[in-house]
């Protein structure tokens, strides 16, 4: 057949730059938010900084030319000399994790094998140590993956052979057993070291015993002294040269208080905007209507003012929703959390849960219990013997609770601690267990009875 002209309807929706504007705005975080408005003082000739802070918005409550925004993005109270010293902070080395991603990047190997290698890197503590099971981390991974404990075996020898040498070691042995099979084999004491290291003869190293450790080696006083000396040349922690995790600077967008007995959330003034429509630039533009930039200008700024209105109105709305189910929360703690998803809340205010979703993210709370980002207060539904249901995040407060009470010669394996949970009414499968355990970043039973024979 030959080619054909053919005319087909179809659907489909189309976001306007508003809406697109709204909802990008909607996704920031208060700093964020702050610097896009820097941005907007400084482009848009019809939007002026007022310097004082606007009451909170509620649905509705502030036209749209009284917006206003903040013109510093700093801390409340934070002089510009701190200010100037803080800047540099964002000039940090590297840490240990983005330092060993960076290697994997440029490495030959599968999407699979990568995949556990970024699960082992995320599980380092900040020495460089590995200190979790093989079992523990194939339970965080769902069971379509098919990821046995096997299988990161490869993974954590792939890390271990990158940079730093010793990261990945499993316990102190293993670390400098690791930087001293990366020495050429004629490295003067190499050998001798090794036998020290594999043998388990740290602790006569430590003690000083020269004759025992000696014979225990089956070497000479004079290659023992050399080995000795490489010994401490080692790093022990091979983690520690790389920077920390970097700090961020959270401000709040909601500050929650209990007022005459009811829990009350309200929009941080030190998130709030303090920028306006110039009414005297608009009222000139209006009155002329001849240039077409600078009326694009003004309704540009006329939608940002909306946007932002917007923003704070569904932020507080949200805020308000999960304030009225987690009242447990705020007057008992985790253990008091309930069951929530973002479906719940989007139906119950008219949200699309994609909206929902963009205000949980990268906001925060600042509450008597701390300081959280909403997304913290949503958890997964877990049935209970009596019928009804407990939240995820409850169950590893209780985990939390009954891990720290443990006598510490006999610690409460993850079958043991199911059922203590099930005595408690709460149906937990062993495998949750582990991989809530992990998630809190608890050993397990091994390492802690480990931990109490050293």
């Amino acid at each position: 057949m030959g080619p054909a002209i053919a005319l087909r309807l179809r659907q489909h929706l189309t976001l306007t730059p508003q809406v697109q504007q709204a909802l990008r705005l909607l996704q920031m975080s208060a700093l964020e938010f702050a610097q896009e408005m820097d941005q907007a003082l400084a482009a848009n000739p019809f939007l002026e900084d007022t310097g004082e802070a606007p009451p909170a918005p509620r649905d509705g409550a502030s036209g749209v030319d009284e917006v206003v925004v903040p013109q510093e993005s700093g801390p409340a109270g934070v002089s510009d000399r701190d200010q100037e010293e803080w800047a540099g902070l964002s000039d940090v080395q590297p840490t240990l994790s983005e330092h060993l991603r960076g290697q994997l990047m440029i490495s030959q190997m599968g999407s699979r094998d990568r995949a556990l290698a970024h699960m082992i890197i995320d599980s380092l503590d900040d020495d460089g140590y590995f200190k979790y099971s093989f079992e523990e981390l194939a339970a965080l991974v769902p069971a379509e993956h098919d990821v046995r404990a096997e299988d990161f075996n490869a993974a954590l020898r792939l890390v271990q052979a990158l940079d730093p040498v010793g990261v990945g070691a499993r316990n102190l042995e293993e670390c400098l057993e690791l930087q001293l099979a990366a020495l050429e084999p004629g490295a003067a004491g190499r050998d001798c070291a090794l036998r020290i290291v594999r043998g388990h003869h740290l602790q006569l190293l430590g003690n000083r015993e020269w004759a025992r450790l000696q014979h225990a080696v089956g070497c000479d006083e004079a290659t023992l002294h050399t080995a000795r000396a490489l010994i401490r040349k080692l790093d022990p922690k091979p983690g520690h040269r790389f920077g920390a995790p970097e700090a961020r600077y959270v401000v709040p967008d909601v500050i929650v208080k209990k007022v005459r007995e009811r829990w009350v959330a309200s929009i941080n003034p030190a998130s709030l905007p303090r920028v306006r429509l110039n009414r005297a630039y608009a009222d000139a533009i209006q009155s002329r209507g001849s240039n077409q930039s600078l009326s694009r200008q003004l309704q540009e700024a006329r939608w940002l003012l909306r946007s932002i209105e917007q923003r704070f109105a569904t932020i507080q709305r949200v805020a308000d929703a999960i304030v009225a189910r987690q009242r447990g929360f705020f007057e008992y703690g985790e253990v008091a959390m309930k069951p929530l998803t973002l479906k719940l809340i989007a139906g119950e205010l008219g949200l699309h849960e994609s909206t929902v979703c963009r205000v949980t993210n990268n906001k925060y709370m600042a509450t008597p219990r701390g300081l959280f980002e909403f997304k913290h207060f949503f958890s997964r539904r877990l049935a209970t013997e009596s019928g009804g249901a407990a939240s995820a995040t409850a169950v590893r407060a209780v985990m939390k609770e009954l891990i720290a009470a443990e006598d510490p010669r006999a610690p409460l394996s993850d079958a043991e601690l199911a059922r203590l949970l099930a005595q408690q009414g709460l149906r937990v499968a062993r495998r949750t267990i582990t991989k809530y355990r992990a998630l809190m970043r608890l050993p397990s039973v091994d390492v802690r009875r480990a931990d109490l024979r050293r």
